[in-house]
């Protein structure tokens, strides 16, 4: 309930989403649009229902692409540190199969069983994949 109640002192405050937007990753200097994406994708969309029955996931992706030391690393690391159910991978070590599942030998029982990869860990959370570009094409596809 206190909780509830911080919220709601918060809707009176002016700017309120770009100063929420400004406390995003804050040892990062400017980036603004980049931290209003960040912040739009940690709070989530709603999700919906078309009148034919579609269900519409609400769900943000955000990409950051941009020169080399611009601070895209430093912004999948805060996010990784900040949102609890949040996984980063980087896409230098990433396979089709480490992003998804893969079959591998339990070392106790030496039978074979199923590894959640970084996208079923991160599900209803956030993925973070980190040189995107490193990865093959097979893996990107």
């Amino acid at each position: 309930e206190e909780a509830r109640e911080v919220v709601r002192q918060m809707r009176t405050t002016p700017q309120l989403y770009d100063k929420l937007a400004a406390s995003m990753a804050p040892t990062i200097y400017g980036h603004a649009d980049i931290k209003h994406g960040v912040l739009l994708q940690l709070v989530g969309g709603l999700h919906k229902r078309t009148p034919e029955g579609i269900k519409l996931r609400g769900d943000i992706n955000v990409c950051i692409v941009g020169d080399p030391s611009t601070a895209k690393s430093q912004f999948l690391k805060y996010v990784h540190g900040f949102s609890p159910r949040a996984v980063y991978t980087s896409g230098k070590a990433a396979s089709a199969a480490g992003l998804t599942a893969s079959i591998v030998r339990d070392h106790d029982t030496g039978e074979f069983c199923v590894e959640a990869g970084a996208l079923m860990l991160a599900d209803n959370g956030v993925c973070c994949i980190d040189e995107f570009d490193t990865m093959s094409d097979a893996t990107r596809a």
